[in-house]
């Protein structure tokens, strides 16, 4: 049996990998988001680090539920940032939190996927209210109405079934329906990762290696080559997110011919585009966030000494 020391270590390596892949989110350039290299829709880089310290306090707190999570990250986020830089990252990544929390011995990817759906099985129409406090807060672009539950009415089901409903129009909504099936096929069916792509560079102020860089690209780009991304359908539309998953397929096939991205000016360039026409694949990142954290999890399972000493902890 786990003594409770051992699960708060394995919160703490859950939380580091949460960090890492935030930071990551931002240190490497992914046409249409924020990233350091490249600021855009009114928002920067440091925005996004300065929001993933704050919610991760809240996300990794032993004892609280899905809902609790998400809502009381949301809040950190805002007293930081003052708007909404990672309300999908939450929604993924606060059953994977709790997941961690309650199975801390899922060292593999078929043990932490039974996990989150344990804890998919388990939401209840508390974590329905608390989420569509934290949705009504966040106030996501493009968020719309819905004919059955709408996050601005008082849910009357729980937290999953209420994603359901959503779960045709929105890629976030359908892993809650799914057992987080996307997720888990994008996190584990890509690429082998670098051997050292979690983890900080012995200069804080340094960027991620190349190796590294390539596999976040990847990760982005196959989310956003496989699916019309859910945040432009809602602000721009199917037509809009169509054409930028028809140019993200033929980046996806230069990354895998072993093109290094960074080095191609158009790469840059459809980044700027992207941004001048106010077009940013939100979902499509939450998502390379969240199989970051997955694939981190198991990584530090493999090495647990050495993740707690060379974990990056957003400092």
């Amino acid at each position: 049996m786990m003594t409770t020391n051992a699960r708060q270590a394995a919160i703490e390596r859950a939380r580091a990998c949460f960090l890492r892949a935030c930071w990551l989110d931002v240190a490497v350039r992914k046409p249409g988001n924020v990233s350091q290299a490249s600021p855009g829709h009114g928002m920067q880089a440091s925005m996004f680090i300065a929001s993933a310290e704050a919610a991760a306090g809240a996300l990794f707190e032993p004892g609280l539920r899905v809902g609790a999570r998400i809502e009381a990250a949301v809040a950190a986020t805002w007293a930081v940032a003052g708007c909404n830089t990672n309300l999908g990252i939450l929604l993924l990544c606060a059953p994977i939190a709790l997941a961690v929390e309650q199975h801390p011995q899922a060292a593999t990817p078929a043990a932490l996927r039974a996990a989150v759906a344990s804890v998919l099985a388990a939401l209840d129409i508390d974590d329905a209210r608390a989420a569509y406090r934290a949705i009504a807060q966040a106030h996501p672009g493009g968020l719309g109405t819905a004919p059955a539950e709408d996050v601005r009415d008082a849910p009357s089901v729980d937290l999953r079934a209420a994603m359901a409903l959503a779960a045709d129009r929105d890629l976030i909504a359908r892993q809650y329906r799914d057992g987080f099936a996307d997720l888990f096929a994008l996190a584990f069916q890509q690429p082998v990762q670098p051997a050292g792509w979690g983890e900080a560079p012995a200069d804080a102020g340094a960027p991620p290696d190349t190796a590294t860089v390539a596999f976040v690209q990847r990760l982005y780009l196959a989310c956003l080559s496989a699916f019309p991304d859910s945040h432009i359908v809602r602000k721009h539309g199917e037509r809009v997110a169509q054409t930028v998953m028809t140019a993200a397929q033929a980046w996806q096939e230069r990354a895998g011919a072993g093109v290094a991205l960074d080095a191609e000016p158009g790469f840059a360039a459809w980044d700027l585009s992207l941004k001048a026409a106010g077009v940013n694949p939100g979902t499509s990142a939450d998502f390379t966030v969240a199989a970051l954290l997955l694939s981190g999890w198991i990584r530090s399972c493999a090495a647990p000494a050495r993740e707690a000493a060379n974990g990056w902890h957003g400092s």
